[in-house]
């Protein structure tokens, strides 16, 4: 059990600042916010601090000076002045009606109205908003705070029903459009949220919104930084590494190949995914906590609109423009907006010359929870087919048969059904190969959980490497072709070269697909000489 209180089950400051739970300090950067600009909006996928750095702004205006003690925003602020803040999470609309969304939002309002008043005659949201800020500023003779979190909850189910996004869209819009009216009765306004909608279809009149989302200075704002691990987090990275068992060094080191990886900006800092940095070190388990605690169908739903689903592989390693993954999603033809803003992607590189992007998948959590996902769905195996292949060829891996490994992916895909690509595809040679290369880099991908798997995105390396404490399995796949030629490209190319100085035993395997059998055919595995430890060749032996 973790010694650290970490704030796995809240959001809210001031519980976490007064049970002593841990906390890294982001209150320098939002002082610099509210010094410098007055509406500010912050997009980031699900379960990356976004509403506990609205509850510390909630804090801050309210003059919680108590709750701030030791952190940096006691250097920088000096009034502590108590405004009236309005907070609203919008989450509580999500999954609603048109009529149940209004009648919430009128219950936020109401808790509010109770404190500031009302007046009569005002019955729509926007009416009683507008009401409500003038009526609070009046009240309090300080200038109203209004917070919005989660802004896109409610409508983000309906990105695909036009008739109710439109409808809920125009009620929202008449309720934030109040910001603008009420400009002068306002002190700060900051709006979170997931994905990124027309400005010009929700905050139509807020046209002096100010986007961090994509700000360097800001990058940082949300999440953990590698910095902040091996500071503030560092006593508690030593405690995990304890208590699994490993150096500190190889803690950091699986952290950070599960839970690392996002960049939110073009030269912005590295960012950890909190929710699951910060449950793994309480739980001292490694496991995909933020996929988890999401919901895979309703991903799924949404790619659904994006055929093949397969496609969402082609994003990992793409390199695009800004206007490919930043524009709002309802008028994306690609699931690489919705991929990047939910958090699936994110940005590898940046190439200041051309502007240019490489995207990546961020992490092994996210990769095996995808994978995990869609697999189902396009290889047609159940999630227990799954989980019995991982283990079994991470077994032999580890044993270092890489041989069995092989014999039992083979078992694998001669279940999976004849049907799911269609005669004509299978016809295309290229369309075949594309199909089976899909096939090795899922399974391949799904071994990540357990060991090293770098499974082909982009060229330039072999197929598949793996590697294990002991071995280093150096895989190059061709469909009706040689093993011979597969073994030639892994040397032609020096697949091995980076490999030459480890320690662990270096292994080649070329591995012929037949289109005909539909499955492994041959293969030949190799030391790094190129002598040969072993050879099968199910052409021969009449299966199938």
């Amino acid at each position: 059990m973790a010694k650290f209180k970490y704030p796995v089950d809240t959001s809210d400051f001031r519980d976490i600042r007064e049970r002593g739970k841990v906390y890294v300090d982001k209150t320098d950067l939002m002082w610099n916010l509210v010094d410098n600009y007055k509406y500010v909006f912050l997009s980031r996928p699900r379960r990356f601090g976004k509403s506990l750095l609205c509850n510390t702004f909630k804090a801050y205006f309210e003059g919680r000076r108590e709750l701030f003690e030791g952190l940096k925003v006691m250097e920088m602020e000096k009034d502590w002045k108590r405004y009236p803040v309005l907070h609203f999470t919008m989450s509580g609309l999500k999954d609603c009606t048109i009529a149940e969304a209004k009648s919430k939002l009128g219950g936020f309002l109401r808790d509010y109205e109770e404190i500031y008043g009302r007046k009569d005659g005002d019955d729509s949201p926007g009416a009683r908003f507008r009401s409500l800020i003038h009526n609070a500023a009046e009240k309090t003779g300080e200038k109203a705070v209004v917070i919005l979190d989660e802004y896109d909850a409610p409508i983000v189910r309906l990105m695909y029903e036009r008739e109710e996004l439109v409808a809920m869209r125009s009620m929202l819009r008449e309720f934030y459009q109040v910001l603008k009216d009420e400009d002068e009765n306002l002190r700060f306004v900051f709006i979170t949220g997931v994905t990124k909608f027309s400005q010009l279809s929700i905050f139509s009149e807020l046209n002096n919104l100010y986007q961090i989302s994509f700000d360097d200075e800001y990058s940082g704002l949300c999440g953990i930084t590698q910095e902040e691990l091996d500071t503030v987090l560092r006593p508690g990275v030593e405690e995990f590494a304890r208590n699994i068992k490993v150096t500190t060094d190889e803690a950091y080191a699986l952290l950070k190949r599960n839970y690392d990886g996002y960049h939110f900006s073009p030269n912005g800092k590295d960012v950890y995914a909190p929710f699951s940095l910060l449950r793994a070190l309480s739980s001292n388990t490694l496991r995909s906590f933020w996929f988890e605690s999401g919901t895979p169908s309703a991903l799924l739903e949404h790619l659904e609109h994006f055929k093949p689903v397969s496609q969402v592989f082609d994003c990992d390693g793409a390199t695009v423009g800004e206007e490919d993954f930043s524009i709002p999603c309802e008028n994306a033809d690609t699931p690489m907006p919705l991929l990047y803003q939910s958090g699936y992607l994110t940005i590898a590189s940046y190439d200041p010359l051309f502007e240019r992007y490489t995207m990546k998948i961020p992490n092994n959590e996210v990769r095996t929870g995808l994978i995990g996902c869609l697999m189902p769905i396009i290889i047609k195996r159940t999630a227990r087919d799954n989980s019995s292949l991982v283990a079994d060829m991470a077994q032999a891996l580890y044993n270092g048969d890489l041989g069995m490994a092989l014999r039992h992916l083979r078992s694998y895909i001669a279940k999976i059904p004849y049907d799911i690509i269609a005669k004509e595809e299978w016809d295309d040679k290229e369309k075949r190969e594309d199909f089976y290369k899909l096939l090795i880099f899922m399974t391949f991908s799904m071994l990540n959980s357990i060991t090293v798997v770098e499974a082909k995105c982009v060229r330039g390396r072999a197929d598949v490497v793996v590697k294990t404490p002991a071995d280093v399995f150096i895989l190059e796949l061709k469909v009706d072709q040689t093993v011979d030629v597969a073994l030639r490209q892994i040397d032609d190319m020096g697949y091995a070269v980076p490999f030459e100085s480890d320690p662990r035993r270096v292994l080649k395997c070329g591995v012929n697909i037949s289109s005909e059998l539909r499955n492994l055919a041959q293969w030949t595995i190799t030391d790094a000489d190129g002598k040969v430890i072993e050879e099968e060749d199910f052409t021969k032996k009449g299966e199938e």
